[in-house]
C-alpha cells in the first residue's frame, strides 16, 4: 500500500511539473471579418533540438503540448485556396526536413496529442514552406494577423495565409 501511495505521489508531481512547463495559451484575432481563436500548449525549447528530434520529420505532430492544438472560426474562412466552414478543428503539422510542411485541420478537436489523429477526418491539408531564422523562439507561439496565422518555435516561423 505504501508503494502504491508513493507511486501515486510521484505521478502527481510529474504531472503538475509537466503541465507547468507547457502552459495552455490562446491567440485570438480577426482574419478578415472572422474571429480566429487558437488554443494550444506552449512548450519551451530548453536547449533541445526540436525539429527532427523532439518533433520527428515526416510524422504527424499535435502542434503544441499535451492536448492537441485547436483552431476555431466564427465564420467561414479561406485558408490558401480552400474554404473552411465555421467551427472548431484539431490542428496538426507534418514537418519535413527538406520540403514544405503540411498543415492539417481535422474535424476531431478533442484528442490528446496526435494519438487520436485520423487522416480520414482531415478537413484541410495545406503545404507551407517554413522560414528558418537565426533567432530562437524559446516558447511555442501562435499569433493571428489580418491575413495570416503565424507560428514560431525554435528557429522556425510558419505563415499560414487566411482570409
Amino acid at each position: 500500500m505504501k508503494k502504491l501511495k508513493f507511486t501515486f505521489v510521484l505521478l502527481m508531481i510529474a504531472t503538475v511539473t509537466f503541465a507547468q512547463e507547457s502552459p495552455r495559451k490562446q491567440a485570438t484575432g480577426k482574419a478578415g471579418t472572422a474571429t480566429v481563436n487558437i488554443d494550444y500548449g506552449s512548450p519551451s525549447v530548453k536547449g533541445r533540438t526540436i525539429w527532427g528530434e523532439l518533433v520527428p520529420y515526416g510524422k504527424v505532430w499535435r502542434a503544441g503540448a499535451n492536448e492537441n492544438t485547436t483552431f476555431s472560426f466564427d465564420k467561414d474562412v479561406k485558408i490558401g485556396e480552400n474554404t473552411v466552414k465555421a467551427g472548431k478543428y484539431g490542428f496538426f503539422i507534418i514537418p519535413n526536413e527538406n520540403n514544405e510542411w503540411t498543415m492539417i485541420l481535422n474535424s476531431k478537436n478533442d484528442a490528446w496529442g496526435s494519438n487520436g489523429y485520423n487522416k480520414d477526418l482531415d478537413v484541410l491539408r495545406l503545404n507551407v514552406k517554413p522560414n528558418y531564422t537565426d533567432n530562437n523562439q524559446e516558447a511555442l507561439d501562435y499569433a493571428v494577423g489580418e491575413k495570416e496565422i503565424i507560428i514560431k518555435w525554435a528557429k522556425v516561423n510558419i505563415v499560414i495565409p487566411i482570409q
